[in-house]
């Protein structure tokens, strides 16, 4: 983001990350006033402990988990997790990208209790896992689904098992 004197100013969150963790933060922008860091899926869950513990920023309630799915661009998934600070009334999003040969991601749920049906979507729609998690397991198609919804690749008419109840 450009001040009108043309000098760069960055959020103090998007600074402090990446001051503290420096080439762990791969890419930051503020584009539009939304504050965005691109980290390692490996560092996802420090990164997110630091924006919360940290006493100038306290993003106290991680807001919501999601995918994006880039096939065919490799990696081809970007885990997106929007945080919120109520104490400062900002915002930031951060970004970990994975390759569907190894999409897996660490679990927030240590951090934040809502992680857990937030992941258990992601797990569902994207087949992205979370390790650690402690119940990872679908939450809204059914257990005998094959395969996950929102991929770009998914089939769009393939018919799935019929499952009645069980008596």
């Amino acid at each position: 983001m450009r001040s009108e004197a043309g000098e760069s100013s960055e959020s103090l969150t998007l600074t402090r990350l990446r001051r503290d963790f420096g080439s762990a933060v791969l890419e930051t922008h503020s584009h539009q006033g939304d504050d965005t860091a691109v980290v390692p899926a490996e560092r996802i869950a420090e990164i997110s402990r630091y924006l919360r513990d940290n006493p100038d920023l306290r993003y106290d309630l991680l807001v919501d988990i999601t995918a994006v799915d880039y096939l065919p661009r490799d990696p081809r998934f970007e885990v997106v997790y929007h945080f919120l600070s109520l104490a400062n009334l900002t915002r930031v999003r951060l970004k970990a990208r994975v390759s569907a040969d190894d999409c897996e991601v660490p679990t927030l749920t240590g951090l934040w209790g809502c992680a857990d049906w937030l992941e258990r979507e992601v797990w569902d729609m994207f087949g992205v896992r979370f390790k650690g998690h402690p119940n990872l397991r679908r939450i809204l198609m059914w257990q005998e689904f094959e395969g996950h919804p929102l991929r770009k690749d998914y089939p769009i008419r393939r018919r799935q098992p019929l499952v009645g109840p069980k008596n």
